[in-house]
């Protein structure tokens, strides 16, 4: 592969022009069709065979409004009124009026109809249900509702509009991103001391992002792309695209400095440093791709669109960046004399230079054991609070205070109870087609379950051995009580079928999230079974050592239970809640654990990669194992630094967003980018490196000759004399 990179890498810098010019093409053509054919995202979260998605489609089918999204219109009657004074009841029919003619409006029930009226006469919902899910509701028909809302208020009443119809639906790029890109290329600068180089990192990212989500963009029509997935694709894209490039491009640098010729150097750095750079995206695609085995469509359509990002961070690294050197020919040549300059004409520190994360490293081996234990120690504190972790779907409930959605979700939960904003459906079917009467002995039932609030009167569908029955549970929906009462009920519908006949299924957007939520969780130990699995197969081949990969296995593991140890303590139990401004506090979003596990995965496998391939190759050629472990990191320590830096930075931009999905699963990738880098990789690796010594190193015979000997930084490709292809400098 080394060779190969290395042709690629001087190819594309000859043909520096074509190589920009198609890669322009393509994200012309991809912008042109995501403008033409894009769709609109799809933020449903569905499991196909669960109970609660199999009664929802049959509801589809018979009762489409049941199935639909629904809007919630909130009325609130002024500090010592009532809604039964007729100014107000006046005003409350003329909006049920107008939100009938809106687009997309099946049906439209009062509270006269409902009985949604709070026991102090201050409250009530007006409930719009529309014929289609929530992706296909169109702006349009929502601000008619809102629009009649607002006229509701010129009779003094007190409105907000929420319910299921409402949701994000978008990607939202605000300051904050913007500012973590900024601080990338400043930590760029700082780490190449060169504007041009800065930017020569930054280009093939940017180009490469925008590739990418126009691609996913474009495929929204076939495919059900949610906006998480669009962000995600976002963050990773552009971390690990700035990432790629930096290892590539300081290879490049180190080159030139020595007097390198510029075409051969970047052709050399594409077949080394290049050579890692696919590996390393290799393991990320692999990972993200492995979402899909889960069998959640959802998560397969997230794993796969990050993993495409991926693909074409590491196609631009390899080949746009390249073609970008050749226009900057020697420009991009540390000058002499700076720092820049002397770590790649003294890179073993021999003149007295020593970086500062070389001097960590030696401190850390001076001192193996106590850093081991304190490292462990102090992981396995932040993993704590993980053994409380519960998992949950947000709903408006984590909405921002000021939203609409937010105000109507918690005047329902203070006037009428915290399980009026997550009701269940409960469908029930007969053979006989005595739907009615067999529906209205299943809800006296139901009335007795332990949990349940009210149960609403069986509502017929259009097939008459049909009903369906509203259960108001006496939590709300991310309630863990909540979850129980879905179990009960189905507990007893075996019960419920001797006595009446009719078979039951729960369902209702807050049994689908549930269930949703009890598959995520299920399958988040096979998924890390994989992934540690997969991680201690390429290690072991790329590091030809036994301890080497079950170290970083364990270290894998430890980073991402810190990590969600802080996502616990922060989301779930609220600390400092306030402070970092979250509007809501409760359980995690329940696919973040295993998109944490799958990217961790990937970026753990890099900079393990990146930091010991170095270690390795001093062991080989000295023999000397405390030696080769600082002498090896002194090469790489500071671009894993600066790349871990650049990675926090990107993903910590995105924290700011109020967006309950993207908010702690871009805390918990920054967190936990920081602690692996840090904590496990420049700290805890270099430690058991030092204690294990030359057992660090040891692989037995018969392995040794059974598995391939994997060259991931081009090592073999550096000692092979290379043919020199001089070619002139672009005109300046």
């Amino acid at each position: 592969m080394a060779v190969l990179l290395h042709r690629l890498g001087r190819s594309a810098y000859r043909h520096r022009k074509l190589v920009l010019g198609i890669w322009l093409v393509i994200l012309a053509a991809l912008i042109t069709c995501a403008g033409v054919f894009g769709g609109k995202l799809d933020d449903r979260f569905t499991v196909p065979g669960t109970e609660s998605q199999r009664a929802l489609d049959t509801l589809g089918k018979t009762l489409p409004e049941a199935s639909g999204a629904g809007a919630q219109i909130v009325f609130t009657a002024p500090e010592g009124h009532h809604l039964t004074e007729a100014r107000y009841t006046a005003a409350i029919a003329k909006t049920e009026a107008a939100a009938t003619k809106a687009p997309q409006v099946k049906a439209v029930m009062g509270p006269s109809q409902s009985g949604a009226v709070s026991a102090d006469r201050s409250t009530a919902i007006v409930q719009v249900q529309y014929s289609v899910q929530r992706a296909e509701v169109r702006p349009s028909s929502l601000d008619v509702i809102e629009r009649a809302a607002e006229k509701a208020e010129k009779s003094g009443l007190t409105t907000s509009v929420g319910g299921s119809a409402y949701g994000s639906n978008g990607v939202h790029i605000g300051p904050s991103e913007i500012i973590g890109v900024a601080v990338a290329v400043l930590v760029l600068v700082v780490t190449f001391g060169s504007l041009l180089a800065a930017g020569m990192s930054l280009l093939p990212a940017l180009l490469g992002v925008a590739v990418g989500l126009a691609g996913l963009l474009a495929l929204t029509p076939a495919f059900s792309i949610s906006s998480t997935a669009i962000t995600l694709a976002l963050m990773l894209g552009l971390a690990v695209g700035i990432d790629y490039s930096l290892f590539i491009l300081t290879r490049h640098r180190q080159q030139l400095a020595r007097g390198t010729d510029p075409q051969e150097s970047i052709a050399l750095a594409n077949g080394t440093a290049g050579s890692a750079v696919v590996f390393a995206g290799s393991t990320v695609i692999i990972a993200l791709a492995a979402l899909s085995v889960i069998g959640i469509p959802f998560l397969t359509v997230m794993g796969l669109g990050a993993a495409g990002a991926v693909l074409v961070a590491v196609l631009a690294a390899i080949t746009l960046l390249p073609a970008l050197a050749g226009f900057a020919g020697t420009r991009l040549t540390p000058q002499p004399g700076s720092k820049e300059a002397q770590r790649a004409t003294d890179p073993d520190g021999s003149a007295g230079r020593t970086t500062l994360g070389a001097r960590w490293v030696m401190t850390v081996v001076a001192k193996p054991l106590l850093t081991v234990l304190a490292v462990a120690g102090i992981l396995v504190a932040l993993a704590l609070p993980a053994t409380d972790l519960r998992l949950a779907l947000p709903d408006n409930g984590s909405a921002p205070v000021t939203s609409t959605e937010r105000k109507a979700y918690d005047t329902v939960n203070d006037k009428f109870g915290p399980g009026f904003n997550g009701p269940l459906l409960v469908l029930t079917e007969t053979d006989k087609g005595a739907g009615a009467h067999a529906g209205a002995q299943a809800a006296q039932k139901l009335r007795n379950l332990n949990g349940v609030m009210t149960v609403l009167p069986p509502a017929p569908t259009h097939d008459p051995s049909q009903t369906v029955i509203q259960v108001i549970p006496k939590t709300g929906p991310d309630s863990t009580r909540t979850g129980q009462l879905v179990r009960d009920i189905r507990a007893a519908a075996p019960d419920i079928r001797e006595t009446t006949g009719a078979t039951i299924a729960v369902t209702g957007t807050t049994a689908v999230n549930i269930d949703v939520s009890n598959r995520l969780s299920d399958s988040l130990l096979p998924f890390i079974v994989i992934v540690v699995g997969l991680s201690l197969i390429l290690l072991t081949m790329v590091f030809r050592s036994l301890v080497v990969p079950l170290k970083a296995a364990v270290g894998f593991l430890l980073s991402v239970a810190a990590s969600l140890g802080l996502v616990v303590a922060l989301f779930q139990w609220g600390w400092l809640a306030d402070t970092l401004g979250l509007a809501h506090t409760g359980p995690v979003v329940s696919f973040l654990p295993i998109i944490l596990t799958g990217v961790l995965f990937g970026l753990a496998m890099d900079y393990e990669v990146f930091l010991v391939s170095g270690m390795r190759e001093e062991w080989v050629h000295t023999g000397m194992a405390r030696r080769s472990v600082t002498d090896g990191a002194r090469h790489s320590v500071r671009v894993v630094t600066a790349a871990a830096l650049i990675m926090f930075t990107v993903f910590a931009g995105f924290f700011p967003l109020d967006d309950a999905l993207i908010k702690p699963i871009a805390f918990a990738l920054a967190v936990g980018v920081a602690i692996d880098a840090f904590a496990v990789r420049l700290t805890l690796v270099p430690a058991v490196l030092a204690l294990a010594g030359r057992h660090a190193w040891w692989l037995p015979a018969w392995l040794a000759r059974a598995l391939p000997d994997l060259d991931v930084e081009g090592t073999r490709l550096q000692k092979t004399p290379q043919t020199q292809h001089k070619e002139p400098e672009p005109a300046r």
